[in-house]
């Protein structure tokens, strides 16, 4: 089934992970100022806290997932009231809240004796997110989502752990493809928890009128559809269709089509070195002025422009991805990997 979260598997990836194991001794908490797009976290034994710039800490207890939407800040603590004792940026880099270096000692929370009574295993994983139509996804995405524990347990935890403990050929891609899985299916989760955590497009995929022509529009957006031709591949009537779609989507068909046109394009300019001409064609326009009339319309841009934008911005975004996309098992170790001293107390780093 190819639908807009389905796509994330393609858009939204973990680029060189790396994941660690180690211990901090409460009071601890860390800032996070790396401006990644999307973040996981899990607590995999023991809870923890975390706050969003600006808004209420929520708990995190033991074998749940919280979701954090970026770019904005976050700190992950013992507990509501702990002031951050380090932040974590970007490209490797970590300080103490007023803006020193932490490679001078060791933090006061870092230790590397385990305290059962108060040790917090964490994982935490940072994505790079790239693909115009995985917008749709994130922003259905409060800045904070908490998934329960599900109550049957997640093999994909014990999977993760089991291999941090490995130091076997392939770790690497085994992880980015773990990662991968435990996201998508932590969003599903939360976006089934209840109605009110839904989008309407996520709901209209399983409508059984719906779902099926969202499926053929995004399997072949080339074709010329019209409203008609769409209301009978769903055996309905052009009025009743029209009417559903746009109860269940959120706008009429033909809104949403070329939408979905246009985000399809822009993720074709980003990705592959097809003519404006040819990527026209690809997604139902007869010529690039068509489309371009239509991506300006929609987007705000020439799609000349938002290639060069893209294109512009993927070095510093891939360079960015290898030292941000960070995946942390234990608690919090990501701070020893990027400088807080006395932290790691074993690590796995991918290359």
């Amino acid at each position: 089934m190819d639908d807009a979260l389905s796509r994330l598997l393609h858009d939204v990836r973990p680029h060189g992970v790396l994941l660690d194991e180690s211990v901090l001794n409460p009071p601890w908490s860390l800032r996070f100022a790396e401006g990644a797009p999307l973040n996981l976290v899990v607590a995999l034994r023991g809870a923890a806290w975390v706050t969003p710039e600006g808004g209420a800490p929520v708990r995190l207890p033991t074998a749940s997932v919280v979701i954090v939407r970026g770019p904005e800040p976050y700190a992950i603590a013992d507990g509501p009231d702990t002031a951050p004792l380090a932040v974590v940026h970007g490209a490797g880099r970590c300080t103490t809240p007023d803006g020193r270096s932490t490679v001078d000692g060791p933090l006061p929370m870092c230790g590397e004796e385990a305290r059962p009574e108060g040790a917090t295993v964490l994982l935490k994983a940072t994505y790079q997110v790239r693909g115009s139509v995985t917008e749709r996804v994130l922003a259905a995405l409060p800045r904070i989502a908490l998934v329960p524990a599900p109550s049957e347990g997640c093999p994909t935890f014990d999977m993760i752990s089991r291999e941090l403990r490995r130091d076997a050929p392939g770790q690497q891609v085994v992880l980015d493809r773990l990662l991968d899985l435990l996201l998508v299916a932590s969003l599903r989760e939360w976006f089934e928890l209840s109605d009110t955590h839904t989008p309407t497009w996520y709901r209209a995929h399983r409508d059984p009128v719906i779902g099926p022509v969202l499926r053929l529009m995004h399997d072949d957006p080339a074709r010329p559809w019209t409203v008609a031709g769409l209301a009978a591949e769903a055996s309905t009537s052009r009025a009743s269709f029209a009417q559903r779609f746009t109860e269940l989507v959120g706008q009429p068909p033909m809104t949403y089509l070329t939408e979905w046109r246009i985000r399809t394009a822009a993720d074709l300019l980003t990705r592959t070195g097809d003519t404006v001409e040819a990527v026209a064609r690809r997604v139902g326009y007869s010529n690039a002025y068509a489309l371009s009339v239509a991506f300006k319309r929609t987007l705000g841009v020439r799609p000349s422009e938002h290639r060069a934008r893209s294109r512009g911005g993927a070095g510093a975004a891939g360079s960015a991805g290898s030292a941000g996309a960070v995946g942390v098992a234990g608690a919090v170790g990501v701070a020893g990997a990027v400088g807080v001293p006395g932290l790691v107390a074993a690590s796995r780093v991918g290359a």
